[in-house]
């Protein structure tokens, strides 16, 4: 009997040890995401574009709150009580009343129209705050997703750093065995290995890094992973000019703003009708009954008029509001100046980034080319007896810094390029117009 209890407890824990490892690798299931697969997952599960999804509710429900001011108002209205007043010696009676009461602004001095062109403005300004969300959502995903790349290519760059000095540690070895080689060649070799070891644990964590900041921007809970190349096509950027006039146009953000000082528009007209006279039109139809000790009355009523309104002298409320309203309105138009100067900036400094990202990466390719080469040569004059180590050593550094940098290079200029389209309003758009494609192609170095 025990014997048996102690298989099935033994193939018990089996089983879930088993289970256990196939949750694990299931927990551990990463997606592997294309760019544009990326940024259609930003697009549709960002939260900063949810969150301006629902401002833009919020808009086109403030647009109808305001629209119903001009639209007829009906409301039922019911009665039923009882009344005596003893002062007046008058009899008790029962009243049961019934109307329906129809309220409709006639002239407000442009209030009501004001307001409805307001929230309109509003709904409009809410779409360019989506837009920009889009935007910036689609400039992050590509950066983070980048980044990854990046982070691989580097870790590559490492590793193959590392397998060199693993190789020439074996070398070393093998060449003191035979006598060829000293223990201090042993030692040396040893040395570097070890201090090539780091940099690919800090890179492979780089990774790591990049990848959960890929998924928090993506808005996404499962682990994600990058698929592609640091593979850039160099393009000749716009000219200033036509770049800041496009920015000018397709901006969000000024398109948002200029949308606001609309608005502030229609609350200036809004505020200075607070002292205007008002005309509305009011009426009531419906049924009433009363119900004395001696009679009963009942019978239907209705009436119909026009209410005058006119307010002439609010203690200065309206002057003052007035001022309010068109303080506001010149405030949006000092920052509408700002933001075109912080574009033009913007704008700028993206085609400077494209220019010199391009340069980088023509000159670090043909440099990445010599260093292999360098490299190759040291080798082989150091098998041959008429290189040092340290030149081998230089080389190597040499070909890993040229790696290194081409790399951040090629980064650089992607994200450059989608920087120069984001400040022009343009990302997601139709492409990335004003980018022309120049028949210079640069892909990652074979190794």
């Amino acid at each position: 009997m025990l014997s048996v209890l102690l298989r099935h407890s033994h193939l018990m824990m089996l089983f879930l040890l088993t289970t256990g490892i196939a949750c694990v690798a299931h927990a551990a299931e990463v997606h592997t995401l294309t760019l544009d697969q990326a940024l259609a997952i930003a697009a549709e599960r960002n939260r900063a574009i949810a969150r301006a999804m629902e401002f833009r509710n919020q808009a086109e429900g403030f647009y109808v709150a305001q629209r119903a001011a001009a639209l007829p108002q009906l409301t039922v209205k019911g009665t039923l009580g009882r009344e005596e007043d003893e002062a007046l010696d008058a009899p008790a009676y029962d009243r049961r009343e019934t109307s329906l009461q129809l309220d409709q602004a006639v002239f407000t001095w442009g209030q009501v129209q004001a307001a409805i062109r307001a929230a309109r403005l509003g709904m409009q300004n809410a779409d360019e705050r989506l837009r920009a969300s889009r935007q910036d959502a689609l400039l992050g995903t590509s950066a983070a997703f980048y980044d990854v790349l990046l982070a691989r290519e580097l870790n590559s760059v490492f590793e193959q750093n590392l397998a060199q000095k693993s190789r020439r540690l074996n070398e070393a070895r093998q060449r003191s065995t035979v006598g060829l080689a000293t223990d201090y060649d042993v030692l040396v070799a040893e040395v570097a290995e070890a201090n090539a070891r780091p940099e690919v644990v800090r890179t492979a964590n780089l990774i790591r890094s990049r990848r959960d900041r890929l998924r928090l921007v993506l808005g996404v809970d499962e682990p994600v992973d990058a698929d592609g190349a640091l593979t850039v096509t160099l393009a000749e950027p716009p000219g200033y000019d036509e770049a800041l006039a496009t920015a000018r146009e397709r901006r969000p953000e000024l398109r948002d703003l200029r949308h606001r000082i609309g608005i502030a528009e229609e609350l200036v007209t809004i505020a200075r009708a607070g002292d205007k006279p008002r005309l509305d039109l009011t009426g009531n139809y419906g049924w009433r009954g009363l119900e004395a000790s001696s009679s009963d009355f009942d019978g239907s009523k209705w009436d119909l008029g026009l209410k005058l309104s006119w307010p002439l002298f609010d203690g200065l409320k309206t002057s003052g509001q007035v001022q309010q309203a068109k303080s506001e309105r010149e405030s949006l138009r000092i920052d509408e100046q700002q933001l075109l100067d912080t574009i033009g900036l913007e704008t700028r400094e993206a085609i400077d980034r494209i220019r010199v990202a391009t340069e980088l990466v023509l000159a670090l390719d043909g440099t990445v080319a010599q260093a292999e080469k360098l490299l190759r040569l040291a080798e082989k004059g150091f098998e041959y007896g008429v290189k040092i180590r340290l030149e081998v050593d230089d080389a190597e550094l040499n070909l890993r810094q040229a790696r290194s940098s081409l790399a951040l290079a090629r980064r650089d200029y992607l994200v450059a390029e989608i920087e120069l389209a984001r400040a022009m309003g343009v990302l997601g758009e139709d492409g990335f117009p004003g980018l022309p494609v120049a028949p210079t192609t640069v892909t990652p170095s074979s190794r």
